[in-house]
């Protein structure tokens, strides 16, 4: 057994299965438990040592076990996995005096772990168990993936590819796998990566000549791929499903009964996959298999659709019924009346023509329900309406008075006060530290009662969280220095504090720690998150020693944000019990004080006769921002007005905010905050934490948005240019935090509304209701922010409309309005209009059909837009803004605040344009 240990430990895995074959059964037990052993201490070495040991490792320990399914948990353990080469042959080897049944129990549990799928080396192992045991292949997802990559890999001899065909002919598991293809939530990537989607050397192409082959179940593809195309899901999974039904080639007979599949992707399915169904549909109709009930109820789905393409082609499918049986009118009529609401104004017209072309054909209940529809139709098609409908149209669409709707104003939620128990507070530190989560209230009263319960009960609280940290690694038989190491790098959260608490961190790491996150870093993420890493040494220090009986920053209210009467009374308990703050706690909490309408409890506090009492007071009475950012003009580019207009790689501009110094947060707080102290010139370069997120970010300065705004702002730019998704997360806290929303906030929405990510524009959107809604909202500013990103190829018109659409759609039309005229008067003046402004024009037409005019000055150049030649969605869309503004609201901009045009070279987009206010 020695011998086996050492060469294992020297990493010579080729000597191993030898000195397995030499152990008996309960030698094979007594070598076991060494191993484990050593498999722990491994995992303290140094990656080479590690790396070296390890196939070794795997290859013993497969080998000494005797049942199935612990030997399948260790060969499938990812700390014994090396993704370049894993030792098969030789476990194979180990396991070669096994039963049958034995190994084709292992396969199936090897089969069954995410672990397994990894390389095409473990579907080659597994295959190869099951060959010796003679039993079925397993079937998962996890060896379906492997048997994808072995597939892949198969391919290539040499230098040279072999078609997909001739592998997949070869393959003795092919019937098995490939109806699996249809179930799994995802496909692999591997099936739709390929070069030439016409060459037919792909997995659409080869399943269908399998099929044809007779090889594979052609029913089985077909309803698999249907399904799945019904089923839904990411684009990319979905093209493949319906390469596989079009490369199937579905019969006559095998479209008819498939027709409510059909009907539900043409009303739900992505855009490609609906214009499919449409054409599917269109042939059924044309062989008499679609009812005019069933092309009805689809039609009613298909006209809300927003892709033009998809709801001009069922009109076109409902005109020609119509013009076949003009017995459907009374049926289908009403159908195409629902187009008469949707947003572009084309397809209102022609939905309002085919009614007018059949309208004869329809009964009188019918017409009084076309009537009632044709309310929704713009005022660019109600003189049409009126010739269609007659007097009826008045009469039956009598107009309400419009209100705005705006969601309700978020109120600030109470965090509760710490766990009373230790059994409570254990119960929830345990689950915020196996969830990982910091949600600001959870955490924050979590932190609070480590802290109360390790001053009181120490004994109590200690006992219990061993139990239930249970199975936590820093638990495990480990040297200090690992833990220290690995908490050193990785503060992580509670953990830290938990760990410190159970002695398993030595004194000496705390106390390092509680000194090392002295300097912040080169972002303000990473200052933020030095912020929260310096409480968390701090509150490790507190809870070893229990020198302090709470926590001073522990939050008011789930923003983060503190009330100056709780934080008076704590600082007055410190006092009374001669109890001296942590540093990196009484900064949080000056931090996170509400600082508006505080005067009282700046009076309170320097009443205290303290120093801390006095410098509370001293920052109420101030009320000034953390870090002030620099007023912002969009007419401006130069560093002293606020706008930093720095350029890219590409010479476009960059359109950034910077902030001030504060000379007592460098003073006065502990070096982790000075950060938040010093000036900041924006940095184009987006830094490595990308579209991370923390709540933490925004509970550390929970009263100062604007602040954060600026320093968020160089991440949502890059959001609306290339960058990730999700960066945008952080507008909705912004829009809850104290302080003003001024230019930093505005900026940052600006940017959320050009989101390139439709779930970014979707939080911006968010923010820009609740902003509303709070009468925070300043929409000229967000006009004229929105308008020099546009200049600045910053924001896409097309994004920005789509923003302004789902917003509007919410009821808040005034709202949208009001920003897109105070955008418009830029955006209107390029000589070449920039690629979606039409689009704009179209939502705040849209917008003034349903609101009216938010503005008594025309909006400058929509008069010129309107009248130029030609039928382009510009020039249509501007006419439709202006009919719905009322006479004299396109002119040109009068004097005053509202914009102009100037002759200047500073637009990238239009050299001749800009903005001045």
């Amino acid at each position: 057994m020695k011998e086996l240990l050492t060469a294992v430990r020297e990493g010579r895995k080729q000597a191993v299965p030898a000195l397995v074959a030499g152990l008996d059964r309960a030698g094979r037990r007594v070598a076991l438990t060494e191993l484990k052993s050593l498999r722990k201490e491994a995992r303290g070495w140094d990656w080479q040592q590690r790396a070296a040991a390890q196939n070794a490792l795997l290859v013993a320990g497969a080998g000494c076990h005797t049942g199935a399914a612990a030997c399948a948990a260790w060969i499938g353990g990812r700390d014994l996995r090396d993704w370049s080469s894993t030792p098969y042959p030789l476990v194979l080897t180990v396991l070669a005096d096994r039963d049958p049944a034995w190994l084709a129990d292992l396969a199936h549990r090897l089969a069954a772990r995410p672990s397994m799928a990894s390389t095409d080396a473990d579907y080659r192992f597994v295959a190869e168990l099951v060959r010796i045991a003679q039993c079925p292949m397993p079937v998962t997802d996890t060896i379906v993936e492997a048997w994808l990559s072995y597939v892949g890999s198969s391919r290539w001899q040499g230098n040279k590819r072999n078609p997909l065909i001739e592998v997949l002919r070869a393959d003795p598991h092919l019937t098995a796998m490939v109806p699996r293809l249809f179930e799994g939530s995802e496909p692999p990537s591997a099936l739709y990566w390929y070069d030439d989607p016409d060459s037919g050397d792909h997995w659409p192409a080869a399943l269908a000549t399998l099929a044809a082959e007779g090889m594979l179940d052609r029913a089985v593809l077909v309803d698999g791929a249907v399904k799945r195309l019904l089923r839904g899901g990411k684009p990319g999974s979905l093209r493949f499903y319906l390469a596989v039904v079009r490369a199937l080639g579905l019969t006559e007979e095998e479209e008819n009964a498939r027709v409510p599949d059909w009907s539900g992707m043409a009303g739900d399915g992505i855009a490609i996959v609906a214009g499919h169904a449409q054409e599917v549909l269109s042939r059924l109709d044309a062989r008499g298999e679609l009812t005019t009930r069933v092309l009805a109820e689809v039609s009613g789905s298909v006209l809300f659709r927003t892709e033009k393409k998809l709801v001009r082609a069922q009109l076109v499918l409902l005109g020609r019924v119509l013009r076949r049986d003009a017995s459907t009118a009374d049926e289908l009529l009403p159908v195409v009346a629902e187009a008469f609401g949707h947003e572009d104004m084309d397809i209102q017209e022609r939905a309002l023509k085919l009614t007018a072309r059949h309208l004869r054909s329809a009964g009188d209940t019918v017409r009084e329900v076309l009537v009632v529809a044709a309310a929704q139709l713009g005022p660019m098609h109600r003189a049409a309406a009126r010739e269609v409908f007659g007097d009826l149209l008045d009469e039956g669409t009598a107009e309400e008075p419009y209100e705005e709707t705006l969601p309700p104003v978020p109120s600030a939620r109470l965090v509760g006060p710490a766990p009373e128990t230790v059994a409570e507070l254990v119960e929830e530190v345990a689950a915020l530290v196996n969830s990982r989560s910091r949600e600001v209230g959870s955490f924050e009263r979590a932190l609070d009662g480590l802290i109360r319960h390790a001053r009181t009960d120490r004994t109590a609280l200690t006992a219990a969280l061993r139990e239930a940290m249970a199975g936590q690694w820093w638990l495990d038989d480990l040297r200090l220095e690992q833990v220290d190491r690995w908490f050193t790098r990785n503060p992580g959260g509670l953990d830290l504090v938990a760990a410190a608490l159970l002695g398993r961190m030595s004194f000496r790491s705390v106390h390092d720690g509680i000194n090392r996150w002295t300097a912040a870093g080169t972002c303000p993420h990473a200052a933020l998150d030095g912020v929260m890493h310096a409480r968390l040494w701090e509150a490790a220090g507190f809870a070893t020693t229990g020198r302090v009986p709470f926590l001073l920053a522990t939050p008011t209210w789930h923003t983060g944000s503190l009330d100056p009467d709780e934080l008076v009374e704590r600082l007055r308990a410190y006092h009374r019990l001669g109890v001296r703050p942590g540093p990196a706690d009484f900064a949080q909490a000056l931090l996170r004080v509400r600082r508006s309408g505080s005067l009282r409890a700046a009076a309170d506090a320097a009443l205290l006769g303290t120093a801390e009492g006095d410098r509370l007071a001293s920052w109420l009475r101030a009320d000034t921002p953390v870090a002030p950012v620099l007023r912002h003009r969009p007419d401006s580019d130069r560093p002293t007005s606020g706008t930093w207009w720095q350029r890219s790689a590409t010479g476009a501009r960059r359109v950034l905010l910077a902030t001030k110094e504060r000379l007592d947060i460098q003073q006065e707080f502990p070096r982790a905050f000075h950060w938040l102290g010093r000036p900041h010139l924006p940095d184009q370069s987006p830094c490595y934490h990308g579209a991370a997120r923390s709540e933490h970010w925004l509970a550390a300065l929970p009263e100062d948005g604007e602040a954060l705004a600026a320093w968020m702002v160089p991440t949502l730019m890059h959001g609306a240019d290339d960058g990730p998704d999700g960066g945008a997360w952080v507008l909705p806290g912004l829009a809850e935090a104290g302080g003003p929303a001024a230019d930093a906030v505005h900026l940052a929405l600006a940017y959320g509304l050009g989101a390139r990510h439709p779930e970014d524009r979707l939080s911006a959107v968010d923010t820009l209701l609740v902003l509303a809604a709070q009468g925070r909202l300043d929409a000229r500013l967000l006009g004229r922010e929105l308008a020099v990103l546009v200049d600045h190829d910053l924001v896409k018109p097309n994004r920005l409309a789509d923003s302004a659409r789902t917003a509007a759609a919410t009821g808040a039309y005034r709202t949208v309005l009001s920003v897109l005229t105070a955008a418009l008067p830029s955006l209107l003046a390029y000589d070449k209009a920039p690629h979606g402004l039409g689009d704009v024009l179209a939502v705040a037409a849209a917008c003034a059909e349903r609101c009216g005019p938010v503005a008594s000055e025309p909006i400058a150049g929509l008069a010129a837009t309107a009248g130029r030649r030609g039928s382009s969605q510009l020039v249509r869309q501007a006419a439709r803004l202006l009919a719905a503004s009322g006479p004299g609201y396109g002119g040109e901009a009068a004097d005053g605040d509202s914009q102009k045009v100037v002759i200047s070279a500073r637009s990238t987009r239009n050299p001749s344009v800009t903005m001045r206010s």
